[in-house]
């Protein structure tokens, strides 16, 4: 029987498809308010924060579902889940992001 008809298995799949549709929205959303001219900086922090927070989370899941082949470096979810893990340490880290959110939301 495949895996995916483990029921289990489909609510993770849901759930990393919920996560990933949302980031992709919230910088569609920055990137709109960029292009029309209006202030942006809130809400491309927000999708920053969010799709490496996501990101990170969705192929650590990955990695689970995949059990120890997951793991293994000739596997791309492995690869995926390393690059993942960069991406909330380059670029702003995750705390420094919820600073700077927290710091405009003083506002």
């Amino acid at each position: 029987m495949p895996i995916f008809n483990f029921q289990a298995i489909q609510f993770k799949l849901a759930d990393m498809a919920m996560a990933i549709e949302l980031a992709r929205n919230q910088y569609l959303k920055a990137a709109w308010l960029k292009d029309q001219g209006r202030p942006h900086t809130f809400e491309a922090t927000v999708a920053k924060l969010f799709a490496s927070e996501m990101l990170e989370k969705v192929a650590s899941e990955a990695v689970q579902i995949h059990g120890g082949y997951g793991y293994m470096d000739e596997y791309p979810v492995s690869r995926i889940y390393k690059g993942a893990k960069i991406l909330q340490i380059v670029e702003g880290t995750s705390e420094i992001l919820r600073l700077i959110l927290g710091r405009m939301l003083g506002r």
